[in-house]
């Protein structure tokens, strides 16, 4: 089965055109015509080979919803018209401890949605910037929410899932004063969900002109981090921060805002490493740093319905498939507000 699609064939040359191939549906698999393809900043590392071991050609995307057009024999959970998303996991093991834990995505042998090796021609995964994907049913999410936004729910099948995930995983809740640390694709998200799990949500930004966008989007208090006295009065004032930033920073400056017992997790991913924090402020109140990494097939789909129950959706601005490359452009300057997503339909010319 022949598709079209958008992809590289080297990390310097721009995203284009392509016909890829689609493997015809097996006895558990499920066919999905794609509406929507998010774009995530981890695309863009991995199109341009700014992340080893690229394969090429490269079809990014793994923020995709779409309908069911077709199912599999054995196929019990999903019918033909349903609406479905699938995100960043398209098979692992599924006999390791990770995989029985409902944590696909720290099993050892877990197959990301594009640039993993898979027997499908071409040998490797090929992502959401294309027609139609086929996938194990086991990693196929139903979509609760009304079909006017779907397009807004793509997001959810990563940056929801990858912020969602740390704030469940430490309770996060009543009570809890909770950080969020930068407001872009993975910011917006901590924040939303953050706020409908009751914790009160302070967000952190550099920039003085997003304060009140944050709060639109939930925050109860904004700080700029480059103030020193705005910082410093929330010093032991957090449960917990969420530190989405996906640039080299000072971690001290937010550890000193943790109380005792405190965790900041770190969800961005960096090209270069943080500073080390300094050990005495994790030492003398017996602070931790911690990461996190998407989350597994359960968690997606509780956070999927947590979405749908609390009528959470991402920020978007929908874009065609043609404007990928001028999309990556802005996605660096920071110009989007807070998530890029494909109109899939554009695929067909």
């Amino acid at each position: 089965m022949t598709i079209k699609a958008y992809g590289a064939h080297a990390g310097n040359l721009p995203l284009e055109p392509i016909d890829i191939a689609r493997r015809a549906p097996g006895a558990h698999d499920v066919k999905i015509d794609i509406a929507y393809c998010g774009v995530c900043h981890s695309d863009l590392h991995q199109v341009r080979a700014e992340w080893a071991g690229t394969r090429y050609p490269c079809v990014p995307g793994h923020e995709i919803v779409g309908r069911v057009s077709a199912v599999g024999a054995h196929v019990s959970g999903h019918q033909v018209g349903d609406l479905v998303g699938v995100g960043c996991i398209v098979d692992s093991c599924q006999h390791c401890d990770d995989c029985e834990d409902g944590l696909e995505n720290y099993c050892d042998h877990m197959i990301g949605t594009y640039n993993a090796p898979t027997p499908d021609a071409p040998g490797h995964t090929l992502g959401g910037y294309s027609q139609q994907i086929v996938v194990h049913e086991r990693y196929v999410l139903r979509v609760r929410h009304p079909e006017a936004q779907l397009a807004a729910v793509a997001p959810l099948l990563c940056a929801g899932i990858t912020t969602y995930s740390p704030l469940r995983h430490w309770r996060v809740g009543p009570g809890h004063t909770v950080g969020v640390v930068g407001i872009g694709g993975l910011g917006h998200m901590g924040i939303k969900l953050a706020h409908a799990m009751g914790a009160h949500v302070v967000a952190f930004t550099t920039s003085e002109s997003k304060r009140e966008a944050a709060r639109a989007l939930g925050a109860h208090e904004v700080v700029v981090s480059r103030n020193a006295d705005e910082m410093a009065a929330h010093a032991k004032r957090l449960d917990f921060i969420l530190n989405t930033v996906a640039a080299p920073h000072d971690l001290d400056a937010f550890f000193t805002l943790l109380k005792r017992d405190g965790t900041m997790t770190l969800v961005g991913a960096p090209a270069s490493p943080h500073p080390s924090p300094t050990v005495f402020n994790l030492i003398m109140k017996r602070r931790s740093l911690a990461g996190s990494m998407i989350g597994g097939i359960p968690e997606t789909q509780e956070m999927l319905d947590f979405c749908a129950e609390h009528g959470i959706v991402a920020d978007i601005e929908m874009i065609r498939a043609d404007q990928i490359n001028a999309a990556y452009e802005r996605m660096l300057q920071g110009d989007v507000k807070y998530r890029f997503v494909i109109d899939c339909a554009s695929l067909a010319g």
